[in-house]
């Protein structure tokens, strides 16, 4: 009998998903893409790729188990920025591991985030320690990857100008030391395990690409910039003005902190990304805005007496 060598992958057309499912038809899997819109675009180039869509609905047990009939494994990834928030991440990843404890499933990746086992007050790290303690509870054939920080995040925090400089504004403090990691990798490291379970199965691994403090990424992308970028650690309240949990998730990286073994991690995985190889691949400076034209003076209205020269 052949090899069963079929993956189901949910949130295939996000990020960490989507990287999943193209490292593992790199490697020779057949992905079943776990999809609700097979029509939209990341859906479409999957299927391009080789993946064979199924549209499905995490919270639809039904289209779960017929998603995951038959598989060999399976990588879960959920969002808590979705309509039912904390609570639907919570319950879309139970559900996913109760389906492949019903399938029987050889091996369950399940994409959780480094210090879910510590997450302070960051409530959206905690959901992921319930998971993964459901998982466990369940007693799935599982391995468990904790990402940290996303570097891809720079997209939309990378520096900007302020007052004619470069500006890389982060709510960390200057020696705190902020590991990452980019979705690609954590794709590539979820297709490692599944092709060498020996290694993997049973297994709670933290993972990063990078760790830096925040002048030391100023100075990454003042390099790529090709001139000065400084460092500006944003006040916490400031975050808090407008998030709560991201305020507690900054918090958390000033005085938890995540806890990746880069060495080992590196020796392993030799492609990992840094920040100076993502922003040399995929960040631009943002063009220098314009100075504004200097006013004109104002002449003086009838029957005034013009300005005084410098120096009358």
């Amino acid at each position: 009998m052949s090899e069963n060598r079929v993956v189901v992958v949910t949130g295939a057309t996000g990020r960490q998903g989507g990287a999943a499912a193209r490292a593992l038809l790199s490697r020779g899997w057949a992905v079943r893409a776990l999809v609700r819109d097979p029509d939209k675009a990341e859906a479409l180039a999957l299927k391009e790729a080789g993946a064979i869509l199924f549209r499905g609905d995490l919270d639809d047990d039904t289209s779960l188990d017929a998603a995951l009939a038959g598989a060999y494994g399976v990588f879960s990834v959920q969002t808590f920025t979705g309509p039912d928030g904390l609570v639907g991440e919570v319950r879309q990843g139970k559900a996913v591991a109760e389906a492949a404890a019903r399938a029987g499933v050889a091996h369950f990746v399940y994409s959780s985030v480094g210090g879910a086992d510590r997450p302070g007050e960051v409530r959206h790290f905690a959901t992921k320690g319930e998971v993964e303690r459901h998982i466990e509870a369940l007693g799935l054939p599982a391995t468990i990857l904790r990402p940290a920080f996303f570097i891809t995040n720079f997209e939309g925090l990378g520096p900007q100008w302020s007052e004619g400089s470069l500006v890389l504004t982060l709510a960390v403090l200057e020696q705190t030391r902020l590991q990452m990691i980019t979705p690609a990798d954590i794709g590539n490291i979820a297709a490692e395990a599944f092709g060498a379970p020996a290694d993997y199965l049973g297994r709670v691994i933290e993972i990063a690409g990078d760790e830096l403090t925040g002048p030391q990424m100023a100075e990454v992308f003042s390099r790529a910039a090709g001139r000065p970028v400084r460092f500006d650690s944003q006040p916490i309240e400031q975050v808090r003005a407008f998030s709560e949990e991201m305020a507690a998730m900054f918090d958390w990286f000033n005085t938890v902190g995540f806890v990746a073994d880069l060495a080992t991690l590196r020796d392993r995985h030799p492609y990992l990304t840094t920040l100076e190889g993502w922003v040399r691949d995929h960040w631009s400076a943002p063009a220098e805005p314009a100075s504004p034209a200097p006013a004109e003076p104002a002449s003086p209205a009838p029957g005034e007496p013009a300005a005084p020269a410098p120096g009358q």
